[in-house]
C-alpha cells in the first residue's frame, strides 16, 4: 500500500521540481540581465565626460562652447594634438613624471610589502598598538602636514628637486597600502611559511621567495594606485618644484590656463594624450587589479 502511494505521488513531484528549477533559472537570468543593463547605463553615463574631452580636443576654439553642443567634430582638427604637445616641452614633463613614478613604484611595493609582512606574520610586542596607530594616520588630512613637511624639506635643501616627491614613499609606502597588503598576507596559509622555516629559510627568505610571489594581484592593485596618484599629482609638485625644467605633466597641463584666457582646445588635446597611458595600464592589469581588491578583504 505504501509503495503504491509513493509511486502515485512521483508523477506530481517531478513536474513540480522541473517547474521550480525553470522559474529559478528565469529569475536568475532576469536578475543578471537587469544588473548588466544597470551597469551598462552607468558606464555610458560615466563615459560622457571622456567622450566630451575627446570630442573637444578635435574641435576649433570657436566650436567647443556651441549650444546645443556639437558631439561629432566637424571638421576634425588633428593639428590640436601636434601644437599642444609641441607648444611646451611635454617630452621633458613626461620624462620627469616617469622618474617620479618609477622610483615611487619601487619604494612603495618594497617597503609597504615588508611592513605588511611584519604586521601579518611576525609576532612582537606592541604589534596591534602600532598597527592601530598606523591606521589612525589615515584620518590625518594631508593639508595638516603640508607646512611641516615643507619646512623639513627646505632645511634639508631638497626644494626644487624630486627628493620630496620620492623619498617619503620609501618609508612604509603609505598606511592604506600596508593595510591592503596585510589583509592579503593573512589569506596565505601558514603551512607554506612553516614548511619553508623547517627547511631552514630565514624570515627575509620566506618573505622574498615564498610569500611575495603569492601576492601578485595585491601588488598589482597597489602599483596601479601608486601610478595613478603620482601621475595625476598636482599639489605636491606645485609646492616643491619651481624650475620649469623639473615640471611634471600635471604642471605642464596647467600652463595652458592663463589669467584671462585659456587655450581650451590645446588643453583638451594634451589632457587626452596624458590620459591614454592610464587607460592602457588599467585595461592591461584590470584582471589582477580586481582580483587583488576582492581577495584582500576575505580575511580580516
Amino acid at each position: 500500500m505504501a509503495q503504491a502511494v509513493k509511486q502515485s505521488s512521483m508523477p506530481t513531484l517531478i513536474p513540480d521540481t522541473h517547474r521550480a528549477n525553470r522559474w529559478l533559472k528565469i529569475r536568475q537570468r532576469t536578475f543578471h540581465g537587469l544588473i548588466v543593463a544597470l551597469l551598462s547605463a552607468g558606464a555610458l553615463v560615466m563615459s560622457v565626460p571622456f567622450y566630451w574631452l575627446l570630442s573637444s580636443s578635435l574641435k576649433s576654439p570657436t566650436k567647443i562652447w556651441l549650444y546645443p553642443p556639437q558631439w561629432i567634430p566637424d571638421p576634425v582638427v588633428w593639428q590640436n594634438y601636434v601644437e599642444a604637445l609641441t607648444a611646451s616641452p611635454f617630452h621633458l614633463y613626461l620624462f620627469n613624471t616617469l622618474i617620479i613614478v618609477v622610483f615611487n613604484l619601487v619604494g612603495v611595493l618594497l617597503t609597504a610589502s615588508m611592513a605588511a609582512y611584519s604586521f601579518a606574520r611576525l609576532r612582537f610586542r606592541g604589534r596591534e598598538v602600532l598597527f592601530t596607530i598606523l591606521l589612525s594616520s589615515m584620518m590625518l588630512p594631508w593639508a595638516v602636514t603640508m607646512i611641516p613637511r615643507y619646512i623639513l624639506f627646505k632645511n634639508l635643501g631638497w626644494l626644487d628637486t624630486f627628493l620630496p616627491l620620492i623619498v617619503p614613499d620609501w618609508f612604509g609606502g603609505g598606511a592604506f597600502n600596508i593595510f591592503l597588503l596585510r589583509q592579503f598576507f593573512r589569506t596565505i596559509p601558514r603551512d607554506f611559511t612553516d614548511a619553508a622555516r623547517i627547511d631552514g629559510a630565514g624570515e627575509f627568505g620566506i618573505y622574498w621567495r615564498v610569500v611575495l610571489p603569492l601576492i601578485k594581484p595585491a601588488l598589482t592593485a597597489v602599483a596601479i594606485f601608486t601610478f595613478l596618484h603620482h601621475w595625476n599629482d598636482f599639489m605636491a609638485p606645485l609646492i616643491y618644484l619651481t624650475s620649469p625644467g623639473n615640471y611634471t605633466i600635471s604642471l605642464g597641463l596647467a600652463s595652458f590656463k592663463g589669467l584671462y584666457t585659456t587655450q581650451w582646445h590645446y588643453l583638451m588635446a594634451a589632457s587626452t594624450a596624458t590620459i591614454f597611458p592610464v587607460l592602457v595600464l588599467f585595461f592591461m592589469a584590470q584582471r589582477y587589479f580586481i582580483q587583488g581588491i576582492v581577495l584582500s578583504g576575505i580575511k580580516g
